[in-house]
């Protein structure tokens, strides 16, 4: 399905490509994969003046609340580098760099004002892992009207039937779902 997007009014925010999450075992698409395919929606949206935003986790400050599943920690303590953008990502001194504490990347950041700022209009979601970090942020901006589009091959989960079950079931409700290939071709 062809899409058409505005640079101008389009925002790429790419979800947790840093070091302590890429380096995880994922699953349908591999972190290379999605750190390859993200890298090339920054460099078409860039090219074409759209906006570039990079989205990281502080990990050590994520809030330690009662759950009955809690995510595996392991027992060595995370590297000190965990919470930075790896290089991979594509990412350029001149994007954004919005940095939360939760899974989400609206509540508690500035997001929502640099893209008003900016008329950002559309929103083009990748990163890790599709069913938290990208889910929860694509669910605030659905909340603030912003037209969603997902990139598909360009974010993944630490399951497949995790990342299927948001792609086939939640995104198509709120937004379109496109391949990275398509997105760059709407973007040239």
């Amino acid at each position: 399905m062809d899409i058409e997007l505005t640079p101008s009014t389009t925002a790429l925010i790419l979800i947790d490509l840093q070091h302590g999450i890429v380096a995880r075992q994922l699953a349908p698409h591999s972190s290379e994969d999605v750190l390859k395919n993200c890298a090339t929606l920054a460099g078409c949206l860039r090219a074409q003046g759209g906006t570039v935003i990079y989205v990281h986790v502080l990990v050590n400050q994520v809030r330690q609340l009662p759950v009955d599943a809690p995510m595996p920690r392991g027992n060595t303590p995370l590297p000190p580098n965990s919470s930075d953008i790896v290089p991979e990502s594509g990412i350029a001194p001149d994007d954004l760099i919005v940095t939360k504490r939760q899974w989400g990347a609206f509540y508690g950041t500035d997001l929502d004002q640099q893209l008003r700022r900016r008329n950002i209009r559309t929103i083009i979601l990748g990163g890790i892992a599709t069913n938290m970090g990208v889910e929860s942020t694509a669910r605030a901006a659905f909340d603030r009207a912003y037209e969603l589009v997902f990139a598909e091959d360009a974010m993944s989960s630490i399951s497949a039937e995790a990342h299927q079950f948001s792609i086939q079931n939640i995104f198509p409700r709120m937004g379109r779902v496109r391949s990275t290939d398509q997105l760059r071709k709407a973007l040239e």
